[in-house]
């Protein structure tokens, strides 16, 4: 079977009809000035170019070579600060964050609070910061000045997902059981190179902070909250030899509000992946499970069978292939999600991939680096605010 949905995959809001094709074209477009001009700042800005939800008229970056080309190819003025761009420019409805820093998150917060401030609807690339007490204050201010807050959890945002949603939501899983998810970058010995960016170099807990955030939210989105987390994190002996201080390794034992069991496996190019790739993601419940394989790929459901088990017998799996190999699909879906959302006023607590939720899973990033301080300790994750539960004023 083959499933490929029409204009990509965009996880539906329950609270909010989405827009079809013609409604989008008869909403406004929304005015957008993108800070960062860099590969994520040019892949969004791409993005962007073909949404007909979208307007991008500055981009912004303090490298005026990147800031200027990304101006001339797309026809938009250039700035080289945000509050030159806030300022000449008091039409911008939405301000996108890509810019990287440490951990790939230590320039999200100061340009992502200046916009806020400004009243603008912000989206932050991942991970929401790499600062605990910075993400909470984007979430707790957004939530202040009453604005959409955003975060490119982009790895849900595709047909296998959405499939494999609707086999929860119509009750084909039952009661979950447990989830078993595998995420990280295919390497191994003969393919390492050390770190040489600051961004990375000497940073012991790089690939936590700026990967985790991704199976963290697809683990979340299929099971929900996580109460309790362990680790026993390492890395390769090749690493160790080039004095690489990355713990690359992870293994993560979680526990789900609802009691299932969960176990994440993260690495950053320490060994090379084999069955399911780089990214599976099995979750088993009382009716049926299913698993996703290279994330965008395809989905398996097997259905649980009456009779007595048999050893090594097994039920025929219901394959849905997506017809998508790309990857970088993602991102289109996930920005015309924002888009969407903002467009039909949903309510700000319950967009997709908020920045409540980026921040949840920046809580769980940190309880696994305490875990791992603590020699495998069991932690509960920082609890995350509670709803407001007020329509944003648009």
């Amino acid at each position: 079977m083959k499933f490929t949905m029409k204009g990509g995959a965009v996880p539906a809001c329950p609270h909010y009809k989405q827009l079809g094709a013609g409604d989008g074209m008869r909403k406004m477009a929304l005015k957008i000035g993108i800070v960062g001009m860099n590969g994520i700042g040019m892949r969004h800005a791409e993005c962007y170019s073909s949404d007909p939800l979208a307007n991008v008229i500055a981009v912004c970056d303090v490298v005026k070579e990147r800031a200027d080309k990304a101006a001339d190819k797309y026809g938009v003025t250039a700035y080289y600060s945000l509050q030159d761009m806030l300022q000449q420019e008091p039409d911008l409805q939405i301000v996108d964050i890509t810019t990287g820093g440490i951990d790939n998150g230590s320039w999200h917060y100061e340009p992502a609070m200046q916009a806020i401030a400004a009243g603008k609807h912000v989206l932050i690339e991942k991970p929401l910061a790499n600062d605990i007490h910075e993400g909470r204050e984007l979430v707790r201010f957004a939530a202040e000045k009453n604005v959409y807050l955003g975060s490119n959890l982009n790895h849900y945002f595709t047909a296998p997902a959405e499939k494999a949603r609707q086999y929860i939501d119509s009750g084909d899983i039952g009661e979950t059981v447990y989830c078993l998810h595998k995420m990280g970058f295919n390497g191994g010995e003969a393919m390492y190179n050390p770190p040489k960016s600051p961004k990375d170099k000497g940073q012991p807990y790089f690939h936590m902070k700026a990967f985790l955030t991704h199976p963290f939210s697809v683990m979340r989105y299929f099971c929900g909250d996580i109460t309790h987390i362990q680790t026993f994190s390492n890395q390769a002996g090749f690493r160790k030899s080039a004095s690489d201080i990355m713990v690359s390794i992870n293994s993560i034992h979680v526990k789900f509000a609802s009691g299932a069991a969960g176990y994440l496996l993260s690495q950053r190019g320490d060994a090379t992946y084999g069955l399911g790739g780089w990214w599976s993601m099995e979750v088993g419940g009382t009716k049926g499970t299913f698993c996703i394989e290279n994330c965008v790929e395809k989905v398996s459901y097997w259905r649980a069978q009456p009779g007595v088990p048999v050893i090594g017998a097994h039920p025929e799996p219901e394959v849905t292939e997506s017809g998508v190999t790309e990857f970088n699909s993602t991102f289109n879906n996930r920005l015309h999600a924002f888009l969407e959302d903002i467009s039909n006023g949903v309510p700000r607590e319950h967009i997709r991939a908020s920045g409540r939720d980026a921040l949840a899973v920046l809580e769980y990033t940190f309880a696994v680096i305490e875990s791992y301080e603590q020699g495998g300790a069991v932690v509960r994750p920082h609890p995350l605010p509670a709803f407001h539960g007020d329509p944003l004023v648009m």
